[in-house]
C-alpha cells in the first residue's frame, strides 16, 4: 500500500494497511443486514446499460440510517470500544479515515489492480471483486474509481462487537457512502448541484451508493489493523425493489 494511505490512516489511528492475518475469524461472524431484500437489474442485456454498474458483491444493499442502530452504534463505540479496546477510538475520525481507504480500493478496482489490495482487503473479498470488475465492461469499470472529496453524506450502518470461545474480540463497523461523481470539481468552479439531486434524472448516473465493511481484531496481545471484507457498488436508481 503507499505511503500517503499509510501516512493519512496512521495518523488517525485507524491502520488499514498494515499487511497482518486472522486466519482465527470464526466464519460464523459475519454480520447479516436485516434490510429489504433488493435485486439488481441485468445489465448484460443491453448495449445502453453498460453505463450502469452492478452490484460487486453478495451483501444486501444498505441506502440509509436505522435510528434504531444509530443508538446502539454509539452505545458500543462510547460504552464498550473506548474503555475496553482502544480509549483513542473515535467513530468521527474512523469516519474520515475509511473515505480515504474507499479511495484506494476503488482507484485499484478501476484499474484491476488487485495486488495492490492485498494488506487492505481480505483475500475472499479479493477474490470475489476479482471475478465481479472481470465481468464488467470497460465503460462500467471505469465508474469504480471514487474521490474521496465527491463523497456528500457517509455514516457507520452499523457498529458490532464480537466474541469467541476462545476470548478473541472483534469489532466490525458496516459503513454506507453517497457519492455524486464530479462534486469535487463542482465545489471548485462554484456550480453546486441542487439539494434533489435524487430527483433530478441529469444526476441520475452519477450518483453511487457504496457499502463498505470493516473488521479488526483486539483481541489483548494482538497488533492488528482495520480490514476491508465487504465492498459493494451501485447506483440507487438501478434497485428494484419488490
Amino acid at each position: 500500500m503507499n505511503l500517503a494511505v499509510r501516512q493519512v490512516l496512521t495518523r488517525q489511528t485507524f491502520r488499514l494497511c498494515d499487511k497482518v492475518t486472522y486466519k482465527c475469524l470464526p466464519k460464523h461472524l459475519a454480520v447479516t443486514s436485516t434490510n429489504n431484500v433488493t435485486q439488481f437489474r441485468n445489465y448484460s442485456q443491453d448495449t445502453s446499460d453498460t453505463k450502469k454498474l452492478p452490484q460487486l458483491m453478495e451483501f444486501p444493499p444498505i441506502v440509509w440510517p436505522s435510528f434504531i442502530k444509530f443508538i446502539k452504534n454509539w452505545m458500543f463505540a462510547n460504552f464498550i470500544i473506548r474503555p475496553y479496546f482502544e480509549q483513542e477510538f473515535s467513530l468521527g475520525e474512523f469516519i474520515e479515515a475509511s473515505k480515504h481507504a474507499v479511495q484506494v480500493v476503488s482507484d485499484a478496482l478501476q484499474r484491476s489492480d488487485f495486488k495492490s489490495l492485498e494488506g487492505i482487503v481480505e483475500k475472499d473479498a479479493i477474490a470475489a471483486l476479482k471475478t465481479a470488475v472481470s465481468k464488467l465492461s470497460v465503460s462500467q469499470r471505469q465508474l469504480l474509481a471514487i474521490e474521496k472529496e465527491d463523497i456528500f453524506y457517509a455514516f457507520p450502518y452499523q457498529v458490532g462487537v464480537m466474541f469467541d470461545d476462545a476470548d478473541k474480540r472483534w469489532v466490525e463497523i458496516t459503513m454506507c457512502y453517497h457519492v455524486l461523481k464530479g462534486l469535487k470539481h463542482m465545489q471548485e468552479t462554484g456550480d453546486l448541484p441542487p439539494i434533489s439531486i435524487g430527483t433530478q434524472p441529469e444526476y441520475q448516473d452519477k450518483v453511487f451508493i457504496l457499502n463498505y465493511r470493516f473488521i479488526r481484531e483486539f483481541t489483548k496481545g494482538v497488533e492488528d489493523s482495520w480490514w476491508v471484507n465487504i465492498v459493494n457498488h451501485f447506483q440507487p436508481h438501478s434497485l428494484i425493489r419488490k
